[in-house]
């Protein structure tokens, strides 16, 4: 579980960086992600802004540990196109570079850094996880729903079907806020683990969507200007 660097951080825990369906009332069938709904809930936003603050420094340090890693790979990338592979790892190995030395440390490094914030993310996603069964139960009793199923489930419906954003409303008033710091020996469950897992992929999907909107809302730098034609030497 990697934990991006900070343009794509904040950038992720912009709520609106998910886009999903305007709710309606329905009635019988409905779908509902659980991961987007727990995503979009303002305590969770919070607490992943809470969190990005209080490792601020941690966070330039896994930066730079990071380009450490990255300069190795370079040395390691033997045909260098800025792609590391498996033959050249393999080629790597057999000569006992002492580069793979390096780079195991500071993979180490870097993991150990990363490890608190993880943590607290997932101790933030899991008190509002808790709170999920309830928000469904109460989303599925106001709008009368018989059956939820996945979108993915769906060969076409109209989004009238979709109540995910009425589970995150009732989420936002079931959890307006989460503690970020663990108590002492707390682990999280394997459920909540992949919830976690889930989650970080939207949020990395919004991010790269954000940074690939900004990249072509970006003015084309204008062509250099012909020269003007040269008579021709007699």
């Amino acid at each position: 579980m990697k934990i991006r660097n900070t343009a794509i951080v904040a950038a992720l825990l912009s709520a609106t960086a998910i886009a999903v369906p305007a709710t309606a009332q329905v009635s019988g069938i409905a779908s509902a992600e659980p991961a987007v709904a727990i995503a979009r809930t303002k305590a969770l936003g919070s607490a992943y802004q809470q969190i990005g603050t209080q490792f601020a420094g941690v966070v330039q340090q896994m930066q730079t540990k990071g380009q450490e890693i990255n300069n190795i790979n370079a040395q390691l990338d033997t045909n260098k196109d800025k792609e590391l592979t498996q033959a050249e790892l393999d080629i790597a190995i057999q000569a006992k570079n002492p580069l793979l030395t390096q780079l195991d440390a500071k993979q180490k490094e870097l993991s150990a850094l990363q490890e608190p914030i993880i943590l607290a993310r997932l101790y933030a996603v899991e008190q509002v996880a808790l709170k999920y069964d309830a928000a469904l139960q109460a989303v599925i009793t106001a709008k009368k729903i018989s059956v939820i199923l996945t979108p993915d489930a769906f060969i076409w419906a109209p989004e009238a079907v979709v109540v995910t954003p009425a589970i995150t409303a009732e989420l936002d008033k079931a959890v307006p806020s989460v503690a970020i710091t663990p108590p002492a020996g707390w682990s999280p469950s394997r459920p909540i683990v992949a919830l976690y897992q889930q989650i970080q992929q939207l949020f990395n999907n919004a991010a790269q969507m954000q940074a690939a909107q900004a990249a072509a809302a970006q003015p084309r730098a204008a062509a250099p200007a012909n020269p003007a034609a040269q008579p021709e030497s007699r």
